[in-house]
């Protein structure tokens, strides 16, 4: 067996969230997918809308702290505890600066796209939007969302416990699709020069 220089478990930021997606929180895990399935299942098979589930639980919610407090205030209990309902600036800063580095990838992608007439990244983007817009016809947004969070909770276990073979097959595969696009890339490359000598 290979070794390899970073664990999955790091790679996938390790912590929690690591160990619920490998399913070494075993009870975590499960209940991630059932949560995930009985959601899928309220808003896709029994036709609830998201903002109907929300403002009805919200309404449960403020019904519920509104008699606890009167009748708090009624039998001299204590209030109901509420954490303090502020977002602090360190959290907006660092979700800011996530939010950056995403979008100057994208533009980053575009710039080589526009600019710099990159065809290999022109192609490449073509080709995962169009992935993208062909799973869209085959799906609603829900289902795809519902997909993404079973294959996280899925996919990561097996491929560390198949991580060589995976790995392998891959390499192999992207060899293949690297070697195509560049035959597309230089085909596309000869024509354009053949039109321009016309």
């Amino acid at each position: 067996m290979a070794t390899h220089p970073r664990s999955l478990h790091a790679l996938l930021g390790g912590g929690a969230v690591a160990d619920v997606l490998l399913w070494r929180r075993r009870n975590a895990s499960v209940a991630a997918v059932m949560g995930a399935t009985a959601v899928w299942f309220v808003f896709e098979r029994a036709g609830y809308s998201f903002p109907s589930v929300l403002a009805n639980s919200l309404l449960l919610l403020v019904a519920i702290l509104f008699f606890w407090a009167k009748s708090a205030s009624l039998l001299n209990r204590p209030l109901p505890p509420l954490p303090n309902l502020e977002v602090s600036d360190v959290v907006v800063e660092k979700a800011a600066d996530h939010a950056l580095v995403w979008i100057n990838r994208l533009l980053a992608v575009g710039h080589d796209i526009s600019i710099k007439r990159d065809r290999k990244v022109f192609i490449q983007v073509i080709l995962i939007l169009w992935v993208v817009s062909y799973a869209g016809t085959l799906f609603n947004f829900l289902t795809l969302i519902y997909i993404g969070v079973v294959l996280s909770l899925l996919v990561p276990p097996l491929y560390e416990k198949y991580q060589d073979h995976v790995d392998e097959k891959l390499g192999v595969a992207h060899s293949v699709l690297s070697r195509h696009l560049d035959t597309i890339i230089s085909r596309a490359g000869q024509s354009t020069k053949q039109k321009k000598t016309e």
